[in-house]
């Protein structure tokens, strides 16, 4: 299946095309989805909190990209824009990933970002949004009973 707008991306050298190891989805799946429960662990630090959430958003969003025929050059914001078209993810949601990015670059480029609880919730959220809409890395491959 052709996606036009990720065409334009390839067109413009953000993206490529090309088929990614099934295995490999299958470990950003699973690596997502472990964060995404370690981020829910509100003994841990704010900061320690939002890098896990953050971090399996990535990894899901990646994967559904390599799911769709596409990979990235290493451009998270692109790989986070591309979720619409990717696994049509709500614009919200899209949006909270791509501020996210924004504050994980301040935090890692100045050391001056702030995390809070309403935001570590949100890309929570963002990410299970990805999760619920991506095969489970335990099902690949099995018969279904068929």
């Amino acid at each position: 299946m052709v996606h036009e707008q990720l065409e334009i991306l390839v067109s413009e050298g953000s993206l490529k095309r090309g088929a990614a190891a099934k295995e490999g989805i299958s470990n950003l799946i699973s690596s997502g989805k472990a964060r995404l429960e370690d981020a829910k662990n509100t003994d841990l630090s704010d900061e320690s909190r939002f890098d896990l959430a953050y971090n399996a958003a990535y990894s899901l969003s990646l994967a559904a990209l390599q799911l769709t025929g596409y990979r990235s050059n290493c451009n998270r914001y692109v790989v986070f824009q591309s979720l619409e078209h990717t696994l049509d993810i709500s614009k919200e949601n899209v949006r909270i990933l791509s501020t996210a990015h924004r504050t994980r670059n301040l935090a890692e480029c100045e050391g001056g970002a702030e995390f809070n609880e309403q935001t570590i919730e949100a890309i929570i959220r963002a990410a299970e949004e990805i999760s619920a809409r991506l095969p489970c890395p335990r099902d690949e491959g099995k018969d279904n009973g068929a």
